[in-house]
């Protein structure tokens, strides 16, 4: 074991800081921005009460996180242990605004006046975040064991699939919309991160790309070749912000009982922040940082309890890029100026000022390199007969981005959708139902894929019993709308009927495996030899 001085602060720091700090604003902005523009929320409201303790949650995950790096550099000896990296979980905040936050406005709108519902579906988010922190906690206890068990291309094939759908598409949205200072910041991120040429004066990439993005998107408003947006709220309305302060009163408490409905929701989102911190630990292991599963999972159980009790509605969760925040020479300082950073801009309220001055679009691009180096992560750290198992991966992921934009179609009110053909009817069904716990599904079918490859048909029976398990209480592909899980009775025939088709299928994939490797030659089962995965393919 070495015996070096830890390295905890480098030049590396500075990116590395630069890109979390980057993501997590982002993420808020994402929250702010989606609830005001999709179900018209009041900006201010959520400035004064809902940021805060968001932005809470990430002070204590990534201070948890810097004392970890501290912990396990004094175990292994290493000077150069990278912090874990934690934020706002970005699958989730479209789950909290559209599925949870979103539906309990507009319900509570029609009976209360505006600042009344504001205030009863901040409440609802609470309870929703401290369930799903209760939850993951339970979860924590048995997290190392599902590492070891599962394969490593279905933990990183599940990641893969996120990173591409979630995390670099969905911002690629935005940047379109406005493609000269976006695509500008994207060729800045990608020039210094991804090819790693410098930026001039030394600037940091992230930081370049948001100086270059930010100065061509207002070089061509004041031009008048484009248009700024209206502002949706007084900057100063959200300095020293008090108003959260309220949840110490634990009103919150009292809408618990309300909360429940939106639990199936809930909580398939925080199961896969679980599996998504499971995945991060495994991508940190695979660049020489192995921290404990059990305790990384229960960093995030405390981060997204400490949000909930100081108001805040989205969980927080290991970030899956901890690889590129290593390449980036990161160690642990990053993690406490995020902390700060991220903490203050909750607290003391100049989260208003960069929610009125950041464009969107020269702030996403850091979220595309994020996506970016995960996926090529994946695949560096996989065996390469496993890299169908980490493509087969994405096509659940493919479904949900699918849905998401069809959906936006369907929800037209011109669109009628009895009057579309039983073949797109169906086509949209699928769509749903396939995309409905992806993440899960993405893990089940690459994990299984990944046995048959190793000629493991029983371990790999085992994963399609499990599916057709979890299919049978809308863990994954649910016929509800709302992506909730339930229990069988509940469910009308329709639904029922849909239900035990694909749990059926599953359940007859099982079967068949079963039935294979019990036929199958004892000579024909062989292990795999343990070879080099660089050289697999070689003949």
């Amino acid at each position: 074991m070495s015996n070096q001085r830890y390295q905890w602060a480098a030049s590396g720091d500075i990116n590395a800081f630069f890109g979390l700090m980057l993501d997590n604003v982002a993420n808020l902005l994402l929250t702010v921005g989606l609830l005001a523009g999709a179900f018209d929320f009041p900006t201010s409201f959520a400035l004064q009460h809902m940021v805060p303790g968001t932005a809470i949650g990430v002070l204590v995950g990534d201070l948890l996180f810097f004392w970890m790096a501290f912990r396990l550099a004094r175990k292994t000896g290493s000077p150069n242990v990278t912090a874990m990296p934690l934020g706002l979980d970005t699958p989730s905040t479209f789950g909290m605004v559209f599925f949870v936050l979103g539906p309990a406005f507009l319900h509570a709108k029609e009976t209360l006046p505006v600042e009344e519902a504001a205030v009863y579906t901040w409440q609802i988010g609470i309870c929703s975040i401290f369930i799903s922190g209760l939850f993951k906690g339970a979860c924590a206890l048995g997290s190392n064991w599902i590492r070891q068990v599962v394969p490593r291309a279905g933990l990183l094939g599940s990641l893969s699939a996120i990173a591409l759908v979630i995390i670099a598409f969905m911002p690629l949205m935005e940047i379109v919309n406005y493609p000269v200072a976006g695509l500008s910041a994207l060729a800045v991120i990608l020039t210094t991160l991804i090819a790693h040429v410098r930026f001039p004066l030394r600037i940091p990439g992230a930081l370049g790309a948001l100086l270059v993005g930010s100065l061509v998107y207002y070089s061509m408003a004041f031009s008048g070749w484009l248009e700024l947006p209206t502002p949706e709220f007084q900057v100063g309305d959200a300095v020293l912000p008090t108003q959260w302060l309220s949840v110490f009163q634990f009103h919150w408490v009292k809408t618990l009982e309300d909360c429940l409905q939106y639990l199936p929701v809930v909580l398939p989102f925080a199961l896969g922040t679980v599996v998504g911190g499971i995945d991060c630990t495994e991508s940190a292991a695979t660049v020489g940082d192995e921290y404990h599963t059990g305790k990384v999972i229960g960093v995030e159980a405390i981060a997204t309890l400490a949000a909930a009790l100081c108001g805040g509605v989205i969980q927080t969760t290991p970030y899956i890029g901890h690889p590129a925040y290593k390449a980036m020479g990161g160690r642990a300082a990053y993690s406490l100026a995020t902390a700060l950073f991220v903490g203050g801009a909750g607290l003391f309220g100049y989260f208003g000022l960069l929610y009125a001055i950041i464009p969107k679009a020269a702030i996403f691009p850091i979220l595309i390199f994020i996506g970016l180096e995960i996926t090529a992560q994946s695949y560096l750290a996989t065996p390469r007969r496993h890299y169908a198992a980490i493509a087969i991966s994405c096509l659940p992921a493919m479904a949900y981005l699918a849905q998401l934009f069809t959906s936006q179609v369907v929800s037209d009110p011109a669109v009628q959708l009895d009057q579309l053909g039983a073949a797109t009817q169906a086509t949209l069904l699928n769509l749903r139902i396939l995309s409905n716990g992806f993440i899960i599904t993405s893990l089940l079918w690459a994990s299984a894929l990944a046995a048959l490859i190793d000629r493991r048909l029983p371990l790999a029976s085992l994963f399609y019993l499990i599916a057709a398990v979890f299919t049978c209480f809308g863990i994954i592909h649910s016929p509800l709308a709302s992506n909730a899980t339930f229990l069988l009775h509940h469910l009308d025939s329709s639904q029922l009927e849909i239900v035990c088709r694909y749990a059926g299928g599953y359940l007859a994939t099982a079967v068949l495996l079963g039935v294979w490797h019990l036929l199958e030659p004892r000579s024909s089962s062989a292990s795999l030899p343990d070879a080099d995965p660089t050289n697999e393919l070689e003949p």
